[in-house]
């Protein structure tokens, strides 16, 4: 695919993975690397980024008026796909992966391409754990939930502490800003923040870096180029974990 005008892809099947989030299927596999992004078109209504949960389909948690309107289609209906944009999770060697909420969605396919070894899990509830049973037939799986429904009652960075974190070549982390934050944390404690690679999420227009509503302080680096996957070594003293922007340019706090 190029960077130019989405491509139509039409939906093949939509899965309710958690009482919030699904998984959508399309007619095209595109090849891109774990931890790579799409931009989704939804016809009429706006062009949001969106992970790649496999080379044909993007999992999905409804949370504004684009989200809203996906969950409206079902099989035979059509949006449109710009990408793979972005870098991805390294490859290779002996990984950890932390996934917090619909952070699994961009986890899962680094699981599937094999090397991580060990998943931490975390959700709301139980009925949230997204993607439980593909991460047990991949990996050691353990699991946090905010309301101790299953698993360690309490965050999943908290799992961490049970982790020879040094060890692992890579810490794969994608899930909300302050889980992350928290986990680089634990990272620069234990000093190895170099071993943290984490997926960001930020109001993107373009996502192919033109217009930078992505860029994040204080170098200026865009989370469509430069990202979505940083190491933990450029965002230790950045906004992670303390602000984001939305679409004006205006602070909010994480």
């Amino acid at each position: 695919m190029t960077e130019g005008l989405p491509v139509p892809v039409q939906l093949t099947r939509v899965t309710r993975e958690t009482p919030t989030v699904s998984t959508f299927e399309f007619d095209r596999k595109i090849p891109f690397r774990p931890g790579q992004f799409v931009m989704v078109w939804v016809p009429g209504v706006d062009e949001v980024p969106m992970a790649l949960s496999s080379a044909s389909s993007i999992t999905v948690q409804r949370v504004g008026d684009a989200t809203a309107a996906l969950f409206r289609l079902g099989p035979g209906d059509r949006i449109g796909i710009r990408g793979p944009f972005g870098n991805g999770f390294p490859a290779g060697g002996r990984m950890l992966a932390v996934a917090g909420g619909v952070g699994a969605a961009p986890i899962l396919p680094a699981v599937v391409a094999g090397g991580v070894k060990r998943v931490l899990l975390g959700a709301r509830s139980r009925e949230e754990l997204l993607f439980r049973e593909r991460f047990e037939s991949l990996a050691d799986l353990s699991i946090a939930t905010d309301d101790g429904s299953l698993g360690f009652h309490g965050f999943v960075p908290e799992l961490l502490g049970e982790e020879d974190v040094p060890s692992y070549d890579a810490v794969l982390v994608c899930g909300p800003e302050r889980m992350m934050a928290a986990v680089l944390g634990i990272l620069v404690d234990r000093g190895c923040p170099d071993k943290g690679y984490f997926s960001l999420h930020r109001y993107m227009k373009c996502g192919i870096g033109v217009c930078g509503s992505c860029c994040i302080d204080p170098g200026g680096l865009r989370v469509c180029r430069e990202g979505p996957v940083f190491p933990g070594t450029t965002l230790v003293k950045s906004e992670f974990g303390r602000y984001f922007r939305d679409a004006s340019g205006r602070r909010h706090r994480v």
